[in-house]
C-alpha cells in the first residue's frame, strides 16, 4: 500500500476482531514510532502493555472495543514547559507512526486520551513527571466506519507576505 492511500484509509476502529495479535509485530510497529521526529533527540515515549486485570479496572470503552491488545503511550516531561509540550509533539508523531504501520498491514488502533483523569493514571502507575498521551486498543478491525468530511485544506492556509 502507497503512503497516501494509508493515511487516507486510516481509521479510529470500535470494533475489532478476536484475531490475537503477534507481539513480534506490535514490537516491529512500535519501532517504527521510534522513527518521529523529536526535538534532542529525546525519545520521550513510554509503552505500557495493558493486561487483563488492568483493563477491567480501566472500566473503558466496553474494554476498549474488545480489542487483543491495548497499549498506553506516556510522554516524559523535558527540564522545561517548552521541552515538555516538544515531547508531547513527538510522543504523538510516535503513535500516528505506529498507528500507519500497524494499518499497512490490516491492523487498526481505537486512540483514547482518557482526559486527565488521577483515577486512571493510578490504575496505569504513570509515575509523576510523565503524561499520559493516549490509551490503544489495537487489533484486526471488524469494521471500518467511511471517513468523515474533513474541511478542505485550503480554508486552512494563511499565505504571509
Amino acid at each position: 500500500m502507497e503512503i497516501l492511500d494509508i493515511i487516507y484509509s486510516r481509521r479510529n476502529i470500535k470494533s475489532f476482531k478476536s484475531d490475537p495479535i503477534d507481539m513480534e509485530q506490535i514490537n516491529k510497529w512500535l519501532q517504527a514510532g521510534t522513527m518521529a521526529p523529536n526535538h534532542r533527540m529525546t525519545e520521550p515515549w513510554e509503552v505500557y502493555i495493558v493486561g487483563q486485570e488492568t483493563r477491567a479496572q480501566l472500566n473503558h470503552k466496553a474494554d476498549f472495543w474488545n480489542a487483543p491488545v491495548v497499549l498506553a503511550v506516556l510522554s516524559k516531561h523535558g527540564a522545561t514547559e517548552v521541552e515538555t509540550y516538544e515531547n508531547i509533539l513527538a510522543t504523538a508523531c510516535f503513535v500516528q507512526n505506529f498507528n500507519l504501520a500497524a494499518w499497512a498491514e490490516g491492523v487498526g488502533t481505537f486512540w483514547s486520551s482518557l482526559g486527565n483523569n488521577l483515577q486512571k493514571r493510578e490504575i496505569l502507575g504513570v509515575p509523576d513527571g510523565y503524561d499520559v498521551i493516549g490509551v490503544f486498543g489495537v487489533g484486526y478491525p471488524d469494521e471500518v466506519s467511511q471517513p468523515k468530511e474533513r474541511t478542505i485544506i485550503e480554508d486552512k492556509i494563511k499565505y504571509l507576505p
